[in-house]
């Protein structure tokens, strides 16, 4: 019984650092992407706005699900303090870009190793945003692998801004796998490699590997 209390606990903890992030990239998104390079880009992050804001809604209610509370949802007015700093300190296009498909990435690696533990508790939860943030992923990337490859200072301050980023995410996913009790409960399975996943994707958004994880 204390073992699935301490499980549960630390599936509240991801649960809500899932949210956050997804909460603050959604508020950037509206904040920075007014200013993006065209409208297509513009238009398309206001539509994923919702959508990020939308899981993150989805996430904090399950949470108030799992801590036992009935009836009526509490409004949410913020985070709770667990998102990554890459995120909450997005400026521009260049550090959004790198927040969301780092951040995005390391958040996709930890749903996949969920639905691979196929819990029953969980895949029925996850399976719908998954599907729904693909095109949040399939965006960030082709703007990473834009910017990466763009003239003068861009390529540069793209990479500092995505090492920041996938550093900070790659920091997190090993807490995440240090957690054994999620494992032990099954909501991840036995030996996840969640830093593994986040390194293998990264390499894609250039030619040769140009981002150095710690």
């Amino acid at each position: 019984m204390e073992q699935r209390q301490s499980a549960v606990h630390s599936l509240i903890e991801l649960l809500e650092t899932i949210a956050d992030n997804k909460y603050v990239l959604g508020d950037r998104l509206v904040e920075v992407g007014v200013s993006g390079p065209n409208l297509e880009a513009t238009l398309a992050s206001i539509a994923m706005a919702q959508g990020e804001l939308g899981h993150a809604r989805l996430l904090y209610n399950w949470c108030f699900d799992l801590h036992g509370l009935k009836g009526k949802k509490p409004e949410i007015y913020g985070q709770t303090g667990k998102a990554l700093e890459s995120a909450v300190n997005v400026h521009n296009w260049i550090t959004l870009i790198a927040a969301l498909y780092a951040t995005n990435t390391a958040i996709d690696a930890v749903l996949q190793s969920a639905l691979d533990a196929n819990h029953p508790a969980i895949v029925s939860r996850i399976q719908k945003l998954i599907r729904e943030q693909q095109d949040h992923l399939v965006y960030a990337k082709h703007w990473a692998q834009q910017l990466a490859h763009e003239r003068g200072a861009v390529p540069h301050r793209f990479r500092e801004a995505l090492n920041a980023a996938a550093n900070e995410a790659a920091a997190w996913l090993k807490e995440v796998e240090s957690k054994e009790e999620l494992q032990q409960e099954g909501y991840l399975p036995n030996g996840v490699k969640l830093v593994e996943r986040l390194q293998q994707e990264l390499k894609t958004v250039a030619a040769e590997p140009f981002v150095q994880l710690k």
